[in-house]
């Protein structure tokens, strides 16, 4: 069991905000979990994320946390040249 550190980028850290969740959001983690159903456990719409990093590295929606992680959602609209950078377009193409 661990934390696991959330964050939200753009659109979605004005959600955290209003929320008044502290930036990080820590939780515990008792086991795996997809990403997807992290998203849904915090009640965070799905449609509103595009990626997802995790320690640093672009993923899939449905990709798996696991305790110790470090979490970011990014919302839809990463200007086109980051997007290649960060690796949204190889993820995102799988």
């Amino acid at each position: 069991m661990g934390d696991i550190e959330v964050r939200g980028f753009g659109e979605l850290k004005k959600l955290f905000e209003e929320r008044a969740w502290p930036y990080p959001l820590l939780l515990k983690l008792e086991k795996d979990i997809s990403a997807f159903d992290l998203a849904g456990e915090l009640n965070i719409p799905v449609e509103r994320i595009e990626i997802v990093f995790v320690n640093g590295k672009a993923n899939p929606i449905d990709c798996l946390i696991k305790p110790g992680d470090r979490v970011a959602f990014v919302p839809p609209g990463t200007p086109g040249p980051y997007r290649v950078l960060l690796g949204f377009k190889k993820k995102c193409e799988q």
